[in-house]
């Protein structure tokens, strides 16, 4: 059994750091396709825009660690809002990339996760997304957020371990476009709601309030990111 194992693990650390055979530029399309579904249909995006909310606050959380900050949680809600909670200087660099991380998490995520699939390395993207969902559920503090992020995290595992190639390369790059066409709705719905007067404890406008910059300054480089990863990322998966 424990030879069984280590072949098992032999065998994804050679998938991991090999580059694999792109796979057949249909399934590249039919996976974006797949993905603009589940972000523009109307039924789909309330479900589907919590994968969107769990990278939004890992970013949030991500970020606070790597600047110093104490993380005192994440919390993930049914209605798709989401709340990263930190403490330390309540000025300075830390805690406006600490503020502007959410909306940037998910294109960049995308982005990260074309630049691997381009290089033929499938697999590793598929891990490295699961070890930022483990050390993410660690974090979050109510019920339905580990929930959500126990469910995301299996099904990950489970298409790496127990997928066949065919179905690695259709989750990993509906994955990657759902994560780059899910980085622009909410940056669009938070104009809206901004618009409307009902976001004034978004982002954009603590940002706003940290900085001195507009928070529609903030909007406009949030959609700047979002598209831009867009783009680089068609380029890298199409060609």
């Amino acid at each position: 059994m424990a030879s069984v194992h280590a072949t098992s693990l032999s065998q994804l650390w050679h998938e991991t750091v090999t580059a694999e055979p792109l796979p057949p530029r249909l399934l590249v399309l039919v996976t974006a396709v797949a993905a603009l579904i589940l972000v523009g249909w109307r039924r789909a995006w309330p479900l589907s825009r919590t994968v969107v909310t769990i990278a939004h606050e890992g970013g949030h959380a991500l970020v606070a660690l790597a600047v110093g900050r104490r993380l005192d949680g994440v919390r993930v809600h049914r209605s798709t809002a989401g709340l990263t909670v930190s403490a330390g200087n309540a000025s300075g660099p830390g805690i406006v990339a600490t503020a502007a991380a959410g909306y940037l998490s998910p294109p960049l995520l995308g982005l990260g996760a074309a630049a691997l699939l381009a290089t033929g390395h499938l697999v590793a993207a598929l891990l490295l997304s699961l070890v930022l969902l483990a050390a993410l559920t660690l974090m979050v503090r109510n019920a339905y957020g580990i929930l959500a992020t126990v469910t995301v995290a299996v099904a990950v595992a489970l298409v790496t371990w127990r997928g066949s190639s065919l179905l690695q390369a259709a989750f990993g790059y509906a994955m990657a476009w759902f994560l780059l066409l899910g980085g622009i709705r909410p940056v669009l719905e938070l104009q809206r709601s901004r618009r409307r007067g009902r976001a004034s404890r978004s982002d954009a406008d603590q940002l706003a309030a940290l900085t001195g910059l507009p928070g529609g300054a903030w909007v406009a480089l949030f959609a700047l990111v979002a598209l831009g990863a867009l783009v680089m990322s068609g380029l890298w998966l199409m060609y």
